[in-house]
């Protein structure tokens, strides 16, 4: 490829881009291997198509020119793409980062033929009728809503119950994102599997969905629901189960019933913890896809730091520079946000709080017997483990600000 700023009879080797029309005027561009998106205007997206149909780029000026009724600066846009990475010049495309912890490839395997059917118009009936099913359940049978403080526990030895619970916990969450990635597979697209933060402390993992951008809006909700729409069935089919068991229908082991508790215990906190939009979880991508807004935390954010009297210069000048959509939701999703800490309060009480307090209690009661006893160590093993996925966060965070106080230095 010659420079840009040479004769305009050259060509452009573009990257494999995608074009995907959002609303009117806009074009949502990106390169689908490096996940990178930016919305142009549409006399953007009409001389990308022009360049990659081999067209130079005072013949890409001609037809722009021709469609917007006055000259357009090809060669200044083509450059912009250069800075952008979307220009083919040889580099290799490497997904960027999106969370601490992230794969470093986009994830396929599964062929979309086989994926698609569980995604079609019969199995999201299904999953409708598993949700509804459970809410069912726990609205004609409240005795089948999960006890944190005892339904946590699969066994009586509250340390050992502690250790199993991370097991079941952990296969939950990868089912969960595995469901987000194999409706990806569905379209076609790969994803990328991630670990971040919410409220600062708490580790959480998520599936990079990134590549949906390059479809149009209404196939978007799939993928980002299909996580939930797993969760469903496997909150329904073991409530049904512990339905049997509670009206004497089935005489099922005491083990299993615990277990199948605990389960029902681990899901329905995790599918909670996806309803709050405020934490950026999957129903905030459906509302953000939904409302077509391109940054609507970030955006938020600086409205929250304006009302509050702590927004900086360059802060203000971003804000005046987001996106329509953006500033029409940030109105009143800011106030979200604040109740949202409240809610998260909430939540942690309900369903963590008893939890921790009778391992604690019973930390407290083992670690009396001092080092010499066998249980004083086991305690400490027990209780550890259980603070592990508070504790990682933290030294993530102190990680990426020593980071960031390196680079200014």
């Amino acid at each position: 490829m010659t420079e840009v700023n040479g004769s305009p009879r050259t060509t452009v080797r573009l990257r494999p881009l995608s074009l995907v029309p959002e609303g009117e005027d806009e074009i949502l561009l990106g390169d689908p291997e490096t996940g990178q998106f930016v919305t142009i205007p549409k006399i953007g997206g009409m001389v990308i198509e022009t360049l990659l149909r081999g067209a130079t780029i005072s013949e890409a000026a001609a037809e722009a020119e021709k469609y917007a009724g006055q000259p357009v600066d090809v060669p200044s846009f083509v450059e912009t793409l250069r800075e952008l990475g979307f220009l083919d010049e040889g580099q290799q495309g490497t997904p960027l980062r999106s969370a601490p912890v992230q794969s470093r490839r986009w994830l396929n395997g599964v062929r979309q033929e086989t994926a698609r059917p569980f995604f079609g118009r019969v199995a999201w009936s299904c999953y409708a009728a598993c949700g509804v099913l459970a809410l069912a359940m726990f609205v004609f049978r409240p005795g089948l809503f999960p006890d944190p403080a005892t339904d946590a526990f699969v066994v009586d030895d509250i340390g050992l119950g502690a250790l199993v619970l991370i097991p079941l916990a952990t296969a939950s969450t990868a089912i969960h994102e595995l469901g987000h990635w194999f409706a990806a597979r569905a379209l076609g697209l790969g994803a990328r599997f991630g670990m971040d933060r919410r409220m600062g402390f708490l580790l959480v993992f998520e599936t990079d969905l990134t590549q949906l951008w390059t479809v149009p809006k209404r196939r978007r909700y799939g993928p980002l629901l299909a996580g939930l729409a797993l969760d469903t069935v496997l909150l329904a089919l073991p409530l049904m189960a512990r339905l049997l068991i509670d009206t004497d229908a089935w005489q099922a082991p005491g083990l299993l019933d615990a277990v199948l508790a605990t389960w029902i215990y681990v899901k329905l906190t995790a599918m909670l913890w996806q309803c709050m939009v405020f934490l950026r979880t999957d129903l905030y991508a459906v509302l953000v896809n939904a409302l077509g807004c391109r940054n609507l935390w970030r955006v938020s954010t600086l409205m929250l730091r304006r009302a509050t009297g702590r927004l900086s210069a360059a802060g203000a000048a971003e804000l005046a520079d987001a996106h329509p959509a953006d500033l029409r939701a940030a109105h009143w999703f800011r106030w979200v946000r604040l109740l949202g800490a409240a809610l998260t309060l909430a939540w942690a009480g309900l369903f963590l709080a008893p939890f921790a307090w009778e391992v604690l209690h019973w930390a407290a009661d083992q670690l009396g017997a001092g080092p010499s006893a066998g249980q004083f160590w086991w305690a400490l093993l027990c209780t550890g483990v259980c603070l592990t996925p508070f504790v990682f966060p933290a030294v993530l965070s102190v990680r990426e600000r020593t980071q960031r106080l390196t680079t200014k230095t």
